[in-house]
């Protein structure tokens, strides 16, 4: 019960001009407990064995509630509530008596129609999301891009993310049937990865022409999706490469690490890095000091100077599978592309920074 209230807290709203909006739906019918959260975008509801002696529904404060049932001291707890709302919950010698919402003032969550569905391994989903989440937009300023788009074909998935300084991709074999694409709002999917496990059982995610849900488990989550005109991500990824450089995935992050320790907030430089000579030299100047170091690679092709921001090489990298991955460059002004070392199952793109001539 625990830890279904903490999932579902999750999807309330926080502040609402709707008090209903603020609290978790309880209903009880059958033998089960089904529990609710809303916020007008995201919905998630899960549902629980119950003895129900009488059917029923309740709003309760979900901040409240939340708190009640962390600290209760059985494993089990008896829930009752009388003609004015007020909501007894028993556990163990705990009493408590709160004062609910009718369930009819709930709103009801939206239905999804023209659906189509596709079915994918919790882990599978839970890879893609971690590998394209890091590069959704934070800025409203495209509403579009604070979503990841997902390109359906017939036995192919791709997610995309872009933020404007960065683009993630991610693919992976699957019936998907149709072809389609859609965006699902960045904040949907972390709930959804939290719900994934890391095992090979299959969720279930039905789209709509304006909503989607993912059936995980004895959880679904409901979302709208987000309208408008994704960028053409394609176009945005170089086809040529003049450099291309193949290295420990864990040596450079720890490099990159090293020279980033004299970045601050307040101290922003970017990471320059020099490729050349089966080596890579990185360094980093501020207002505090400089840091340089080096890193053996394997390099074909031009040598090339370049800037990057710390912390977009740094995510890139980290989201990268395996233990070397396979870097294209393409002159210091044009984007780096980071691959897996073999396939294509991810690309990333991470934008230059331009640098200053050394002092």
């Amino acid at each position: 019960m625990n830890e279904a209230v903490l999932n579902i807290q999750r999807a309330v709203s926080t502040k609402s001009s709707v008090p209903a909006l603020e609290g978790i739906l309880l209903r009880a019918e059958g033998e089960e407990l089904t529990l609710c959260g809303y916020d007008l975008e995201l919905g998630m509801t899960t549902a629980m064995e119950a003895k129900v002696e009488e059917s029923g529904g309740i709003i309760l404060s979900a901040r409240l509630f939340g708190d009640i049932v962390r600290r209760l001291p059985a494993e089990t707890m008896e829930l009752s509530t009388d003609p004015k709302n007020i909501t007894t919950i028993k556990s163990g010698p705990s009493e408590f008596s709160i004062v609910g919402i009718p369930a009819e003032e709930y709103p009801e969550l939206p239905a999804i129609s023209g659906e189509t569905s596709i079915r994918l391994a919790h882990s599978v989903l839970k890879s893609m999301i971690r590998q394209t989440i890091f590069a959704v937009s934070e800025s409203d300023a495209k509403p579009i891009h604070t979503g990841t788009l997902f390109e359906l074909e017939e036995d192919r998935i791709r997610l995309v993310s872009v933020d404007g300084y960065r683009l993630a991709i991610r693919e992976e074999a699957a019936k998907c049937g149709e072809k389609n694409s859609f965006v699902v709002p960045g904040k949907t999917l972390g709930e959804v990865n939290k719900l994934l496990s890391d095992g090979d059982e299959e969720l279930e995610i039905l789209i709509g022409r304006r909503h989607i849900q993912f059936r995980i488990g004895s959880y679904c989550v409901i979302s709208r999706l987000l309208e408008g005109e994704f960028l053409d991500y394609r176009a945005a990824i170089p086809t040529s490469s003049a450099t291309e450089i193949v290295v420990s995935t864990r040596s450079m992050i720890d490099s990159v690490e090293r020279v980033s320790l004299l970045i601050t907030d307040r101290l922003k430089s970017p990471v320059r890095c020099v490729f050349e000579d089966n080596e890579i030299r990185v360094s980093c100047s501020t207002a505090i000091g400089r840091a340089s170091d080096q890193i053996p690679a394997r390099i074909s092709g031009n040598p090339v100077e370049m800037g990057f921001n710390n912390r977009y090489l740094l995510d890139a990298l980290r989201n990268a599978e395996g233990d070397e991955v396979r870097i294209q460059l393409n002159g210091p002004l044009s984007p780096m592309k980071i691959l897996p070392r073999e396939g294509g199952s991810f690309l990333f793109l991470v934008l230059p920074v331009r640098l200053k001539s050394e002092p």
